[in-house]
């Protein structure tokens, strides 16, 4: 596992970016669906494994994790197998998925991480809480319908922004 220094410490400010987010409610857009917002908390999140690779991801994501299990947002987020665990994998598969894709079109592979990985969390969140029974799966496939798919629109139009904006200021050796 290749860790360094400069890991470590863009791990720690995107995962201070989703507690910010979080804290704030900043993280919350409004969105005319039953839910009433698109969450963003998971855009560093997928920023991370994206621009980082997927030690990054997974620590960010740990980091998500930890706050939502520690700031509940509904009960069954006080559950770490509902919290913590769904979010480790929203930046590693957006890693995977930008780089499987990037050397077709980099903004088609922003896009596509930025989705599949909102994807992942949603999927993986609503499904470990109807698994653990929290919810029945009526309405986890109902809230997965009205609330993902926005949730999704709005990580791939800002992955996108995000990405790209910082891979045109990074000097050339970073790229």
């Amino acid at each position: 596992m290749n860790l360094s220094v400069r890991k470590i410490v863009i791990s720690g400010i995107l995962g201070a970016i989703v507690i910010l987010l979080g804290v704030t409610r900043l993280g919350f857009i409004p969105v005319p669906t039953p839910a009433g917002h698109a969450t963003i908390i998971h855009i560093p999140v997928i920023l991370g494994g994206v621009l980082e690779g997927p030690v990054v991801g997974l620590i960010t994501g740990a980091i998500f994790g930890l706050f939502s299990f520690l700031q509940p947002g509904a009960p069954f987020f006080a559950d770490p197998l509902v919290s913590v665990f769904p979010r480790l994998f929203i930046g590693v598969v957006a890693y995977l998925v930008y780089f499987a894709t990037k050397r077709i079109n980099t903004v088609l592979a922003c896009v596509l991480a930025g989705a599949i990985g909102s994807l992942t969390n949603t999927v993986l969140v609503l499904g470990m809480a109807t698994w653990r029974g929290y919810l029945p799966a009526e309405v986890s496939i109902s809230l997965g319908f009205l609330h993902g798919i926005p949730e999704m629109v709005v990580a791939a139009i800002l992955t996108v922004i995000l990405v790209k904006g910082i891979q045109r200021i990074r000097p050339a050796e970073e790229k």
